[in-house]
């Protein structure tokens, strides 16, 4: 794969480094100045401004901006960039206590913790990716040197124009790092710079590669003494050039390409400069550009020349546009057999070579993606880009020869490619957003179209290009297919459409294709609710707020989603107004199971314990054989094996909701998808060793594309009550959609039936698949490390209503919940009853994890067992401060607590409570001196209760060994779900922590 040269279009580079602050001193300071900041900015300045991507006047400097200057340089830099744009940012990097934004503190910033805007003076990185996807660059490169740079990846995901911006951070995520002597550039910078600084063309992709190597050789380490890992995120076929000081032979002094000689030149249409060249004195060619019609560097149609909008490129006007369409990836992109052409192959040597795709069949050249201003760096299997509102690219012809430039939109697209021919202006301008716009067309473009207008008129596209260039291999556009997939299951269907593009069911006799295919994702949820209820937003969006077409893409022609459930669940809630109708085929295309993948320093070999068990009783095991063992399940709402592992975890009737949180809970958000949860992992060792991971079996043979060979290796085990990934095809209909119907009909009809057939099968079974109908496993060669050939049983398909009730109890989970604390007051709490490590004082910090739409409430538990308890504060919803104050008029009693008559009365108190769905939580604060009253028979009765009630019940203990195996509280939070705390633990975060993930206060 080569990266995007954007050499001679307009690049922007904004450098920015924060080396002074305003507040440095607590308790609302940054943590200090960085010195070695300053030095940073002058390095890469000079290192880039060397690099021959960007000129002089293309880089801008901020030194110690504040947030609003910062901004307005933003701003600026996004609107002007046309071919790549470029942020550096050096300075301090803040997380919020979940871990889920990234905040970049300008000059200005201050910490105020525990308040709403918890870094005033420092850009959300969630915003900032926002305003720069509004450039017209056709790449975007953020490149972040702070604490918690890693951080930004989770934001970067699901972002919805991702596929346009490369991220460079400089440490893994949840890592500080040290700046460094203030002498010096920072550690990372000064790699960086060094690397940018050697001799050739430097990609951003093998600079991250070489740029962790160096870094690993250097033994830098984290704050936390962890290896010193710089990240890099960007969707595999996407990179661009960073610097190119050696010019390549044969180039000029500048480093751009002289006119090559063409010994079939056909005579000129019209009179040029220099008919020997077709080129303007002194022009340039345009990186990025694809050689075609015979003359190296001209630019073709839909190849992003600013100021030509070329149809579906999302620029306002531009015919076959998509309003707020994100950028797609697409199937086919340079990486198909170049035996057989396509759109994008050509002949080098024939007269009409290049991108144009004009060229014979058999050239043996390989594919080049072309990408146009709405959908940059995307190549388009096919290279027909239909029309999101209406499914088909508007009734051309499914069959016959290659795709001509500018066909599939009126005669005047053609004209720009013939004008294109006799020369383009060098598009450089200076940063300063005073300076005048460089000129964007030479007076040929003004005058071309008048004059060739009455050739297309009077000869038709096919004959001027046949009289052009002499060539009658020329092939209509081949029709373009939308394939929407679940993310966890793109990388396969992708695989699939790349094989299916140049197999021989879709080359016609003259070696032109019949079909082209997109291949795209969305989160699971989303593109089910749109299909569901908002079809006709989706093909025509009438607000801001409800645009599919932005949020998950244009409108599918077929939907491969991860479950048949899935469907079911669209068709039982479809509006009866609905535009978009399915059909879903019968069987799926594949299966596999949904596992708990083990690490090996944790699991076990043995067949018993790795299958035959439901899913909870298998993370039971797991953490009473190794206490410090954690699970993690990717986003539910976003991939369909996130919500499927999630029915085992709550229960077909999706019943055991906190406790199933609590056994998968974990700092920050989960990962989107089931590979990005195995790719994050090996970030830090510890982790990665110790914790296991639900997801789908194929992954543990088909891999993700980082960390391959460092993460864990890991045992699969086989929960009974989990269902599996089945993968199905369903041909989506749009109402209206009919003028190509018949041949899109064919088109879908012909990739169902190679996805179904052998050679499908031949690529779900290289990806680790088992078969949709014996659950064997479709490679018959030796299992995937760590996976079981024939465990039993697998689980049958995912029913709708069970997928239903987990997604919207899993939703609820994350509203407004319910906490009753239990208070130990009785005599023996006197000497633990006053400061901060108190039994109030305590209770007071848990507080915070609790918002104005909680409802809580506090019983002091002290008495005789006909009146175990007093009421402090009613459950109700409560202003803090009023807690706070009720919980301060807490007193000891001079009386014995009866904890066994204290939590029967609350756990049915909250069983009474718990029909409106909120996530409950009873906490139990205690020294334990009287858990005399909590054995045998009574004991036995507590422990039952709490075991069919679904509140899990967290104890805090105050007494030293409070929570050893087979203690009275241990074995209550045990069988109930919750937690046991007590002296070896810091109780006031882990209790904080406890509330915040049932409360909606500070997480």
């Amino acid at each position: 794969m080569l990266p995007l040269d954007p050499r001679g279009t307009a690049n922007r580079a904004l450098l920015v480094g924060v080396s002074e602050y305003d507040l440095t001193k607590p308790p609302h300071g940054v943590p200090g100045d960085l010195p070695a900041v300053e030095h940073n900015l002058g390095r890469m300045r000079e290192v880039l401004a060397r690099g021959r991507v960007f000129e002089e006047q293309e880089i801008r400097v901020l030194a110690s901006p504040t947030l609003d200057a910062f901004g307005r340089a933003l701003q600026a830099a996004a609107e002007e960039a046309e071919g790549l744009l470029l942020l550096y940012f050096a300075g301090h990097g803040a997380i919020p206590n979940a871990g889920d934004e990234l905040f970049l503190q300008m000059r200005n910033a201050r910490v105020i913790p525990g308040g709403s805007a918890v870094f005033p003076g420092a850009e959300m990185f969630s915003s900032l990716l926002a305003e720069l996807a509004t450039s017209p660059a056709r790449r975007i490169v953020v490149i972040l040197d702070c604490c918690f740079a890693g951080n930004a990846a989770w934001i970067w995901e699901p972002f919805y124009a991702k596929r346009r911006v490369l991220l460079l951070m400089s440490v893994q995520a949840n890592h500080r790092i040290d700046a460094g002597d203030p002498r010096t550039p920072t550690p990372f910078t000064d790699v960086l710079a060094a690397l940018l600084e050697e001799e050739g063309e430097t990609g951003l992709r093998d600079l991250s590669d070489r740029l962790r190597q160096r870094m690993a050789t250097l033994g830098h380490l984290t704050e936390r003494g962890k290896p010193w890992e710089p990240q890099f995120r960007a969707e595999p076929d996407v990179d661009v050039l960073l610097t190119a000081k050696e010019a390549s032979p044969g180039t000029g002094p500048d480093g751009d390409r002289p006119p090559q000689e063409d010994t079939e030149r056909p005579a000129p249409l019209l009179p040029g400069p220099d008919p020997g060249s077709g080129l303007d004195p002194g022009s340039d060619p345009g990186p990025g550009s694809e050689p075609g019609l015979g003359q190296p560097g001209v630019h073709l149609p839909g190849s992003g020349e600013p100021g030509l909008p070329a149809p579906g490129s999302g620029e306002p006007g531009a015919p076959g546009s998509v309003t707020g369409e994100p950028d797609l990836p697409a199937s086919g992109s340079g990486q198909s057999d170049p035996s057989v052409p396509g759109p994008g192959q050509s002949d080098p040597s024939a007269p009409c070579s290049g991108g144009s795709g004009l060229s014979a069949p058999g050239s043996g050249e390989p594919d080049r993606p072309a990408s146009g201003p709405g959908q940059p760096g995307a190549s388009v299997s096919g290279s027909g880009q239909s029309d999101p509102s209406v499914p088909g690219p508007g009734g051309s012809s499914s069959q016959g020869r290659r795709e001509v430039p500018g066909s599939r939109s009126s005669p005047f697209r053609l004209v720009r490619l013939l004008v294109a021919r006799f020369g383009r202006s060098r598009r450089r301008g200076p940063l300063r957003p005073d300076a005048g716009r460089p000129r964007r067309r030479t007076a040929v473009r003004v005058v071309a179209p008048v004059v060739l207008a009455a050739g297309l008129l009077g000869l038709g596209v096919l004959g001027l290009i046949k009289i052009f260039c002499g060539n009658d291999s020329v092939c209509d556009p081949a029709l373009e297919l939308r394939v929407l997939t679940d993310p966890d299951l793109e990388p396969t269907v992708r695989a699939a459409a790349d094989a299916y593009l140049t197999s021989d069911g879709n080359i016609t006799d003259a070696g032109c294709r019949r079909t082209g295919i997109t291949v795209y994702s969305a989160g699971s949820s989303d593109v089910v609710a749109a299909l569901r209820g908002r079809t006709g937003a989706w093909q025509e969006p009438r607000d801001a707020d409800t645009n599919p077409q932005r949020d998950i893409g244009p409108q599918p022609d077929v939907w491969i989603p991860a479950s048949r459930a899935a469907v079911d669940r669209v068709e039982a809630g479809q509006d009866t107004d609905a535009v978009a109708g399915l059909e879903a085929d019968e069987e799926p295309l594949a299966y596999s199971p949904v596992v708990l993948a083990v690490p090996h320093d944790i699991g076990s070999e043995a067949l018993g314990d790795r299958a035959d068990h439901p899913l909870n009783d298998m993370i039971d095991t797991l953490t009473e054989r190794y206490e410090n063992a954690a699970v993690r399940r990717p986003d539910p709402e976003f991939t369909t094996a996130g919500l499927l592992a999630t029915v085992g975890l709550y229960g077909t009737d999706a019943r055991a909701v906190a406790r199933g949180e609590r056994l998968v809970a974990q700092p920050g958000p989960p990962s989107p998808t089931a590979a990005e949860l195995l790719c994050t992992l090996p970030d830090d060792d510890a982790v990665d060793d110790r914790t296991a991971a639900l997801v789908p079996e194929f992954l543990l043979r088909s891999g993700v594309g980082c960390d391959r060979t460092t993460r864990s290796p890991r045992f699969a085990q086989y929960p009974e009550d989990v269902p599996g990934v089945e993968p199905v095809f369903v041909r989506v209909r749009w109402a209206g959609a009919d003028r190509d119907e018949s041949a899109r009909d064919a088109s879908a009809e012909g990739f169902r039936d190679w996805l179904a057939g052998e050679h499908g099968r031949e690529v779900f079974a290289r990806d680790g698949f088992r078969s949709a109908y014996d659950r064997e496993l479709l490679d018959k060669g030796p299992a995937a490390e760590g996976v079981l050939r024939a465990p039993s049983p697998l689980h049958q398909s995912a029913g709708r209503d069970a997928m239903e009730r987990a997604l919207k109890a899993y939703q609820d989970a994350g509203g407004p919940g319910r906490v009753l604390f239990l208070l130990d007051s009785s005599g023996s709490m006197t000497g633990l009853w006053k400061g901060p490590s108190g039994g109030p004082g305590l209770l007071r910090q848990s507080l915070g994890g609790l918002g104005g739409q909680d409802e809580y409430g506090v019983w002091a538990v002290a008495g005789p067992g006909d009146r175990p308890y007093g009421t402090l504060l009613p459950l109700d919803r409560h202003r803090r401060a009023d807690a706070e104050r009720a919980v301060g008029t807490a007193r000891v009693r001079d009386a014995e607590a009866d904890p066994h008559a204290a939590l029967l009365a609350a756990l049915d108190e909250m069983t009474a409570r718990g029909d409106d769905h909120r996530p409950q939580l009873i906490v139990h604060i205690t020294d334990g001196e009287d858990n005399d009253r909590l054995t045998g028979d009574r004991l036995d009765e507590v422990l039952a209760r709490a075991r069919t009630s679904d509140v899990p019940v967290t104890v805090v203990s105050l007494q030293s060994g409070g929570c050893d195996p087979d203690r009275p509280d241990r074995r209550i939070a045990d069988v109930s779900g919750g937690r046991c705390l007590d002296a070896v633990d810091d109780l006031g975060a882990a209790l904080h922590d406890e509330v915040a993930r049932t409360g909606t206060g500070e997480g």
